[in-house]
C-alpha cells in the first residue's frame, strides 16, 4: 500500500538502515532542493544526539557541475558511493532532455538491491526515466504533474500530495515538500522523537498538513473554450452565489436537460455540478485572501450557502481547511 503523508508507528521497511546517503547531481540541478538534502542528511549533528550519515554528493562525470542559478558545484565523487548507499536521492533537475545513461544504472541498481531512492521536485523526471515510477504512486512539483505523468504513463502521479511513499520510492513536490520528505524517512527509520527534534533545529514544522492544492495559484475564474454553453458560463460565473440546478442551466441554455448535461460534458469535460463547485472554490480562496468576510460569509458569497458545505468542498479540493488557507495565505496580500 503506498504511503502518503501519514505517520507510520512501524516501519515496514525497517531491513533498510538508514546510515549512508548519496546524492546524485548533474547540470542543471537547483540548488536549494540539493540544499535540502544537505541539511538533513549531510550536516553533522552527532554532538548534539542525532543519528551521522556518510554522506556524499555524486555526479556522473566526478567533474564540476554548473546549478540552474549559474553557480558551479565540485562534487565529492563519481557515482560509485550509490552502490554502497541506503538512501539514493536525486534533487530538482532541469526536467527537459535526456538523463545520463549511468545515472540511470545507478537508480536501478540501489533500487533492485533495496536502497531507499528520493525525489525532491522535478528529480522525479529522473526516477521515472530509470523506470522506478511504473506502476508507483508518485508526485511532483504540481506545475510539472501533468508532464510527468505524459511522459511516464504508467506513473500513478498523485497532483496534490506533499509527498509519496510507494515501496522504497519516495518522491516529493516542490521545494519545501523535500524537508517534508525528508523528515517523514527519518522519522520512520529513527523514530518520531528524532524527527520532531531535527525539525524544531532546522525551524520547520515536524508534519504540515494538507497538499499541494492549497499552494496552486487560484486564477481568475473564466469560461472554457464552449461555443454552444458560452454565454451559459459567463453567466455562471458571474452569478456563482445563487443556487441553482441543472433544469435551471438547460432551460437557460435552452436544451433539455440531459441534452444539456450531455453537451456540457462534451465542451467542458466535466458534469455542471463539478463545474460550479470549483468555480465555487475559486471563488471562495480569492474572498479568503482579499478580505475579512467570516467563513460564513464566505460560503454566502461563493454560493455554498453555509460554513459547512464550504469546508467539506474546500477541504476535498484544495486540502486545507478555509481557516487553515487564510491563515498560510491571508499575509501576502
Amino acid at each position: 500500500m503506498p504511503l502518503n503523508v501519514d505517520f507510520l508507528p512501524h516501519n515496514p521497511y525497517r531491513g533498510v538502515m538508514l546510515r549512508n546517503v548519496a546524492v546524485i547531481v548533474m547540470d542543471g540541478v537547483a540548488p536549494f532542493e540539493l540544499g535540502v538534502l544537505c541539511e538533513v542528511f549531510g550536516t553533522d549533528r552527532t554532538d548534539d544526539g542525532f543519528p551521522g550519515y556518510r554522506f556524499t554528493v555524486c555526479s556522473p562525470t566526478n567533474g564540476p557541475v554548473r546549478t540552474g542559478s549559474g553557480l558551479q558545484l565540485l562534487p565529492q565523487s563519481g557515482l560509485a558511493p550509490v552502490d554502497e548507499a541506503d538512501l539514493v536521492a536525486v534533487p530538482a533537475h532541469k526536467q527537459g532532455g535526456e538523463f545520463p545513461e549511468p545515472v540511470l544504472a545507478a537508480l536501478r541498481r540501489a533500487h533492485a538491491r533495496g536502497a531507499y531512492v528520493l525525489s525532491v521536485c522535478s528529480g522525479a523526471f529522473v526516477l521515472g526515466a530509470a523506470g522506478l515510477l511504473d506502476g508507483r504512486e508518485c508526485t511532483t512539483h504540481w506545475r510539472y504533474a501533468d508532464e510527468l505523468a505524459r511522459r511516464h504513463p504508467k506513473a500513478r502521479v498523485q497532483c496534490n500530495s506533499l509527498y509519496v511513499q510507494d515501496g522504497t520510492v519516495l518522491t516529493s513536490a516542490g521545494t519545501a515538500a523535500g524537508i517534508d520528505a525528508c523528515l517523514h524517512l527519518v522519522r520512520q527509520e529513527h523514530g518520531s522523537a528524532v524527527a520532531v527534534k531535527l525539525a524544531r533545529r532546522m525551524v520547520v514544522p515536524p508534519h504540515r498538513d494538507g497538499g499541494q492544492a492549497q499552494y496552486v495559484e487560484a486564477p481568475i475564474a473564466r469560461t472554457p473554450d464552449a461555443p454552444t454553453l458560452e454565454p451559459v458560463l459567463e453567466w455562471l460565473v458571474a452569478n456563482l452565489d445563487r443556487s441553482v440546478t441543472v433544469d435551471d442551466l438547460a432551460a437557460r441554455a435552452h436544451m433539455a436537460p440531459r441534452t444539456f448535461a450531455r453537451r456540457f460534458r462534451a465542451e467542458t469535460g466535466t458534469t455542471p455540478h463539478d463545474w460550479l463547485t470549483n468555480q465555487r472554490v475559486l471563488l471562495a480562496r480569492r474572498l479568503l485572501e482579499e478580505t475579512e468576510l467570516g467563513v460564513e460569509a464566505v460560503a454566502t458569497r461563493s454560493g455554498f450557502g453555509d460554513a459547512a458545505t464550504l469546508r467539506h468542498h474546500f477541504g476535498r479540493r484544495v486540502g486545507a481547511s478555509p481557516h487553515a488557507y487564510r491563515t498560510t495565505f491571508r499575509a501576502r496580500v
